[in-house]
């Protein structure tokens, strides 16, 4: 059964780790990625990606994406959002803080910050302007 609005916007603000869909070039399959997402009910989705990535460059491009989470325990679910790409701008210190926040234990936020802003380079941060909901939620099987 499809979920409601307050549903797929309650499971979408958990902290599950994305799988992010982007078109690729001519004759490829879609370039499909796990990526760390932010999102709280009512907003759009953000996402902080490598400047200089091959992920950002076919975003830019196709000028739109999916973010797909999902569970499978304790009940089977999914919630898929597309569309736009909008308002990117140069990632900060704080964008990351925020995102690592979200999925880490606050004694390795820091460390997690430190890390990625010595290996991971300059850091772009989008939003995704939804224009399509799928969702499911087959309960307890």
């Amino acid at each position: 059964m499809a979920l409601t609005r307050s549903e797929r916007e309650a499971f979408l603000s958990e902290p599950h780790v994305a799988a992010l869909s982007v078109e690729a070039e001519p004759g490829r399959a879609p370039l499909t990625v796990p990526i760390w997402y932010h999102y709280e009910p009512g907003g759009r989705p953000w996402l902080l990606t490598g400047t200089e990535s091959r992920k950002l460059q076919l975003i830019r491009a196709a000028g739109r994406f999916t973010l797909m989470v999902d569970e499978v325990s304790p009940r089977l679910m999914y919630v898929a959002v597309s569309g736009d790409a909008v308002d990117l701008v140069a990632g900060t210190r704080v964008d990351l803080q925020e995102m690592a926040s979200r999925y880490l234990p606050p004694q390795a936020v820091e460390p997690y910050v430190e890390m990625a802003e010595k290996d991971h380079g300059p850091q772009t941060k989008l939003f995704l302007e939804p224009t399509q909901w799928v969702s499911l939620d087959l309960g307890s099987l």
